[in-house]
């Protein structure tokens, strides 16, 4: 981490270093959803395929300097009630990979986002910006 931060508690004052960090971090953020990349939408087929991803509940989607990604908002099973990892020993790889140098506990994720949905309703909104016949769509068939 480039800048230290500290927090004072009962009149105690800490460092976060990442190997604290989590220990600071209301409800284990990162452990609440996951992400899958997806192909770039760019059809209308593709994003009324997107469309109905996104009528589920708790998916949203989102574009950023990597590319197109479903936010899947889902707890971990394994995550312990006072927000630590309950399979921290052998938990997958993937987790072991996260870097927590910088994450949500710094900044949103959000704030990183080139293009954010956050259901179907924003989604069908940019859609119908995008495609000036999207409500059409049905009748080109």
């Amino acid at each position: 981490m480039t800048d230290e931060k500290v927090v004072t508690w009962a009149d105690t004052t800490l460092k976060i270093t990442p190997e604290t960090k989590c220990g600071f971090c209301a409800g284990a953020r990162c452990c609440n959803y996951i992400t899958q990349s997806i192909d770039a939408p760019r059809s209308k087929d593709d994003f009324d395929h997107l469309l109905w991803q996104l009528a589920h509940r708790n998916v949203q989607a989102y574009k950023d300097k990597d590319g197109w990604f479903l936010l899947v908002l889902s707890t971990c099973t394994r995550l312990l009630p006072d927000g630590r990892c309950g399979i921290y020993e052998t938990r997958p790889q993937l987790c072991r990979d996260y870097s927590n140098d910088y994450c949500e506990y710094d900044s949103p994720a959000e704030e990183g986002f080139d293009l954010f949905f956050d259901g179907y309703d924003s989604l069908l909104a940019y859609c119908r910006k995008r495609f000036k016949n999207w409500d059409k769509r049905f009748n080109d068939e």
